[in-house]
């Protein structure tokens, strides 16, 4: 029997930006590799494969996880970890990456659609509010109304990236506080590396870039370096970091919080690849830390109460405050 998490706003609030940091630096990480001429597909793979191995003793000590929750793991290995990047590079193929980007973060509008028409689950008016400034904020950060075109397939495939952000949530919550979140993100990047490598061809990878040096903010590095970076940092640590913060914050929150992601990555890329920001793209930062603030409302400060106790103002009342299976 599964037990439920209990929300916590501060400490979900830590992880949330700790997460945001990590999965934020993937893109600058891999801009080295992929001026150096490897694919970005093998980039992708190498994250996933990395995370992989790095992850690997914690998969094999947590093997009860595999065979007390198979399904689980193995849709954390084919939605959150390999769906989103998969469809993601697919969809750019057809339509710019601005619109794709900013399809694929509707995946926290899917998950308030799922919990208030599937589930029935009464969705906070803060968490609401909060997801819909920060995808306004990802409009304008991404200044999507540039090179607007629009492919019936291209946005399709985006959709199944937003989707499979959306399982993201969704199954991170359902996890449980009796399963270890650090061994189903192994046993997802083991999934994912095979689903991705069928994709990625590593054999095809040039393995040479790893060993010859890149350059980021100055700095000079072997490949491998970025590589292991975006495998232990931006892959294990941030999806355990992003589960974590599921657990305590709830789906619906969490899902507003996680746009601090696209500003993490934004700035980064000015401070480390000197991207300038548009007066635009200040703006759009601003409205998605506005709706992030916004979102966090709708979590409880401390601990949720035992049985008998009422309520903090602001707690989730679609969820009771006993342990029961979700």
């Amino acid at each position: 029997m599964s037990v439920p998490p209990v929300r916590h706003r501060p400490s979900g609030l830590a992880f949330a930006l700790a997460s945001a940091l990590a999965f934020g630096g993937s893109g600058v990480f891999a801009r080295p590799l992929l001026d150096a001429g490897m694919d970005s597909l093998h980039v992708t793979w190498l994250r996933v494969a990395g995370a992989a191995l790095l992850l690997l003793p914690v998969a094999l000590a947590h093997w009860r996880t595999a065979r007390r929750r198979p399904l689980l793991v193995l849709a954390y290995g084919v939605f959150p970890m390999a769906g989103v990047q998969a469809l993601y590079f697919a969809a750019i193929t057809r339509i710019p990456v601005g619109i794709a980007l900013l399809i694929e973060f509707l995946g926290p509008v899917l998950v308030l659609l799922w919990l208030r028409v599937v589930r029935r689950t009464r969705v906070s008016p803060a968490a609401v509010v909060g997801v819909v400034l920060a995808v306004a904020g990802v409009g304008l950060l991404l200044e999507v109304w540039s090179g607007m075109r629009l492919d019936a397939v291209g946005v399709a495939l985006a959709l199944g990236a937003a989707a499979a952000q959306a399982a993201f949530f969704l199954l991170s919550d359902s996890m449980g506080e009796d399963t270890d979140p650090l061994a189903v993100v192994a046993f997802g990047s083991l999934v994912a590396a095979v689903l991705l490598g069928a994709l990625a061809q590593p054999w095809t990878l040039q393995w040479g870039i790893l060993a010859d040096p890149v350059a980021l903010g100055g700095f000079t590095f072997p490949g491998w370096a970025a590589a292991l970076w975006l495998g232990l940092v931006c892959t294990a640590l941030a999806y355990f970091l992003g589960i974590s913060a599921i657990r305590r914050l709830s789906p619906q929150v969490a899902g507003g919080v996680a746009y601090l992601e696209v500003v993490t990555a934004i700035v980064l890329a000015w401070v480390l690849l000197g991207e300038a920001l548009t007066a635009v793209q200040v703006l759009g930062s601003a409205v998605i830390v506005t709706g992030a603030l916004i979102a966090q409302t709708a979590v409880p400060s401390a601990p949720v109460p035992g049985p008998g106790t009422a309520p903090e103002p602001g707690a989730d009342p679609g969820r009771s405050q006993a342990p029961i299976p979700p």
